[in-house]
C-alpha cells in the first residue's frame, strides 16, 4: 500500500497508541488526536493534537481536511467498574455522542476518504448474555436493540449515525464491534482498567507482597472472551480496507470464565493463590464472539493464543507495579 495521510482519534489511550505505532511502520503519515497523550508510550505520530472531541468540530474538521483515513477510537469508557456504574452513566452516554457526532460531522466537512469507528460488543442485547455459556454473538443480533448500559447504547446509535452518513452519501464508513481488546500499554489501575489488566495488576501485587489471595468480582463464573491487541490491529485493517459497510465483529471466539483467566495469569506468574470472591459489577453473564462474518469477508481471525497474549500483558504489568511501588 502507497502511503497515505491518517488521522487516529482517541490516540492517547491503549488501542489508539498501538494503532498509531502500526500505522507509522507501514510508512504512513499520521495525525494524532486526544485530549491527553499517551500514557505509557511515546508519540510516534507526524503531529499529536492535544483536542477535546467533545467541542472544535470546525478546527477538527480543518485538522483532518483531505485525510485518506480516519480512526475513530476516541471515547468515555472503561471496565465495568466505570460503564457498569450508575455514577457514571450520564457523562459517558453524553461524552460519547458528542465525541462520535462531532467527528463523523468534522469528517464530511473535511471531506475524508474513509472513517473507522471502534464500537463494542456492549451493543449486543442483554437478553442473550444470560447464560455462563450464552451463544456466540453474531453480528445481526444486536436487535431488537438492548444494550445492557449506557456505554452501549451509545454505540449503538453511532453505528446507526454511521450508516446513515454513509447511505446518504456524506461518508463512507466501516464499524468495528471490538470484543475485549488487551495487551501491554492499557490502563491497569485506577478503576478503568478492563478484566485482564487488573487481574495481571492484581497478581503481581501479591506476588511483590508474598500474597495468596485474589479478590474476584462476583462468583467469577461471568465468560468474555479476549483479543491480544496485535490480533485487533490486523483486523481493524482488514476491515478498513475492505468494501465491508456493516459492523462486524473483531475479536476472539474463545471464551473463558473469569476463574479460569485468574489461573491463567497465575501460571504466567508462577504463584499459587486462592479466590476470594468479592461484591463487584460483573456485567453480563456471558458474552462471546461469533467469527464467521469477519473470516468470510476478511479471512482475519486471531493468531495470537490467550496464554501468549497474557504472557506478555503480564510482564508488562508487572513491571509497571514494581516500578510504580503502589
Amino acid at each position: 500500500m502507497s502511503q497515505q495521510l491518517h488521522a487516529v482519534t482517541g490516540a492517547g489511550g491503549f488501542i489508539g497508541a498501538h494503532l498509531v505505532t502500526h500505522l507509522k511502520a507501514k510508512g504512513h503519515k499520521v495525525i494524532a488526536i486526544d485530549i491527553k497523550a499517551p500514557q505509557f508510550s511515546t508519540i510516534d505520530a507526524d503531529l499529536y493534537k492535544v483536542m477535546d472531541l467533545r467541542t472544535n468540530v470546525a478546527a477538527l474538521a480543518k485538522l483532518i481536511e483531505g485525510v485518506d483515513r480516519v480512526w475513530h477510537l476516541a471515547a468515555n469508557m472503561g471496565g465495568m467498574g466505570v460503564i457498569g456504574n450508575p455514577d457514571y452513566d450520564l457523562d459517558v452516554m453524553q461524552d460519547n455522542l458528542r465525541i462520535d457526532m462531532n467527528v463523523l460531522e468534522a469528517s464530511m466537512m473535511g471531506k475524508v476518504g474513509r472513517l473507522l469507528f471502534s464500537s463494542s460488543a456492549c451493543v449486543y442485547p442483554e437478553s442473550r448474555q444470560l447464560m455462563d455459556r450464552s451463544e456466540a454473538l453474531h453480528e445481526v443480533e444486536a436487535y431488537p436493540a438492548e444494550p445492557d448500559t449506557e456505554y452501549g447504547w451509545a454505540k449503538l446509535t453511532t453505528e446507526r449515525l454511521c450508516a446513515l452518513y454513509s447511505t446518504r452519501g456524506k461518508l463512507e464508513t466501516r464499524v468495528a464491534r471490538f470484543h475485549n481488546i488487551y495487551g501491554p500499554l492499557g490502563t491497569w489501575q485506577g478503576g478503568r482498567e478492563k478484566a485482564p489488566a487488573a487481574i495481571c495488576r492484581k497478581m503481581a501485587e501479591a506476588r511483590r507482597d508474598g500474597e495468596d489471595v485474589i479478590d474476584v468480582w462476583g462468583d467469577g463464573e461471568q465468560r468474555r472472551s479476549f483479543c491480544y491487541i496485535d490480533d485487533c490491529l490486523s483486523g481493524l485493517e482488514a476491515l478498513m480496507e475492505s468494501s465491508y459497510a456493516l459492523p462486524l465483529n473483531i475479536g476472539s471466539d474463545r471464551s473463558v470464565s473469569i476463574n479460569e483467566l485468574v489461573r491463567l495469569v497465575a501460571a504466567v506468574a508462577g504463584v499459587e493463590v486462592r479466590l476470594n470472591h468479592v461484591v463487584g459489577p460483573v456485567g453480563v453473564r456471558g458474552r462471546n464472539s461469533d467469527n464467521r462474518k469477519c473470516l468470510e469477508v476478511l479471512e482475519w481471525s486471531p493468531q495470537v493464543t490467550l496464554e501468549e497474549g497474557i504472557a506478555v500483558t503480564y510482564d508488562w504489568i508487572e513491571g509497571q507495579v514494581c516500578a510504580s511501588g503502589s
